[in-house]
């Protein structure tokens, strides 16, 4: 995916945005000294080329009852995938079942692939330890693509920010 070209108010627009995207355009526009017309048409275009990927409230899981977080390292079987079947070309592997099913639980809030000796990085977010051994014997440890997991526990989060650093 190529790189969307970004002018200096398109920058300032999505730290502005970044901050609060709660602001009404005229906010916004006033900001970035331009009339709301403008303003409004350089943060749709943002919008369409996928810059702005969308927008969302944040919420503080310990008011929620999500006291717990957990980064859990995964390494997948190797091999042995699904036997090819007739007129499966491609069939699913140990990586796309465990995606599928990654995508299903609600207590990951974040999967990256990884390098190094494992295969995955889970973000687990639940209520306390009861809840983590729950999600970890129930689901995880019974999906037959696992073959090794590692958790760590956050004791203490002194910095986080969903804003990317522009330039």
């Amino acid at each position: 995916m190529a790189q969307v070209e970004l002018d200096a108010i398109d920058r300032k627009i999505l730290a502005i945005l970044q901050v609060n995207g709660r602001l009404s355009n005229q906010d916004i526009a006033d900001q970035v000294n331009l009339s709301p017309s403008p303003c409004l048409r350089r943060i749709r275009r943002l919008e369409e080329e996928g810059v702005i990927r969308g927008y969302v409230a944040l919420l503080e899981p310990r008011l929620l009852g999500l006291g717990l977080l957990a980064y859990v390292n995964v390494r997948l079987e190797k091999r042995g995938g699904t036997p090819v079947s007739a007129g499966m070309k491609n069939p699913p592997t140990h990586a796309d079942r465990f995606r599928e099913a990654v995508r299903a639980w609600p207590e990951v809030v974040a999967c990256d692939a990884m390098t190094g000796d494992m295969d995955y990085l889970l973000r687990v977010q639940v209520e306390d330890m009861e809840h983590f051994s729950r999600f970890m014997q129930d689901e995880l440890l019974h999906h037959p693509s696992v073959i090794d997991v590692k958790s760590s526990f956050s004791l203490e989060r002194f910095k986080e920010t969903t804003a990317l650093p522009i330039r």
